[in-house]
């Protein structure tokens, strides 16, 4: 049976915001789309882009899954479904800027710093594309962090691997280099809502908007 809280939810979909913005779905349609923001996020069902950015249809070009993370460019034959957007994005769409937005609690995250785990199929394999994050935080580790602070600082680093690795993409990194596109890391926290900033001089997170 199809969920109920579905059809509901796309009723009210259709009474309310469909209804109060059916001209801007009838443009979109008609021209296509021109986000000027690729915001790759996790697919942790707590964390959903358009909610936290306020954004309506056609604003940004979402990508999410595991971890918010983005491999190292490897063109073959294997299937490289985060790697295809960001070239639809950056290519196709020509979007100006790429967030790659991490945030806290992240099973992704929390899975990488406990290791292989020979039940999973997939996930472990994914998430040893974050190993340089692992590395970090575990550095941390040594200097006396409890596992809160542990995980939330991998969590922090795997944003900074996913920047790190969007610049192995040659037709991106032309981009940035010529100024067109502009990268940025951000962080999310579920707890208390409070967004940050990656700073790229320093290196540290800062908070977008204080109280």
């Amino acid at each position: 049976m199809f969920p109920k809280r579905l059809s509901d939810g796309y009723q009210a979909f259709l009474d309310g915001r469909f209804h109060n913005e059916r001209k801007r779905y009838e443009k979109l349609a008609e021209i296509g789309q021109n986000p000027e923001i690729l915001l790759i996020g996790c697919c942790d069902s707590r964390v959903s882009p358009e909610v936290i950015f306020d954004a309506g249809p056609g604003e940004m070009f979402v990508i999410r899954n595991v971890a918010n993370l983005v491999p190292p460019y490897s063109p073959d034959a294997e299937y490289h479904g985060t790697s295809a957007a960001v070239e639809f994005a950056v290519r196709n769409l020509r979007v100006k800027h790429v967030i790659v937005i991490g945030h806290s609690n992240c099973g992704g995250a929390a899975a990488l710093l406990r290791g292989p785990d020979g039940s999973l199929d997939f996930v472990s394999h994914w998430m040893e594309i974050a190993e340089p994050a692992r590395v970090a935080a575990q550095r941390e580790a040594a200097r006396g962090l409890d596992e809160a602070q542990v995980l939330r600082c991998c969590e922090r680093e795997v944003v900074k691997v996913s920047l790190t690795n969007l610049l192995t993409f040659p037709w991106l990194e032309e981009r940035v280099r010529d100024g067109d596109l502009r990268l940025h890391g951000m962080y999310f926290d579920i707890r208390n809502g409070a967004l940050e900033v990656l700073e790229q001089q320093t290196g540290r997170f800062v908070t977008l908007l204080d109280d």
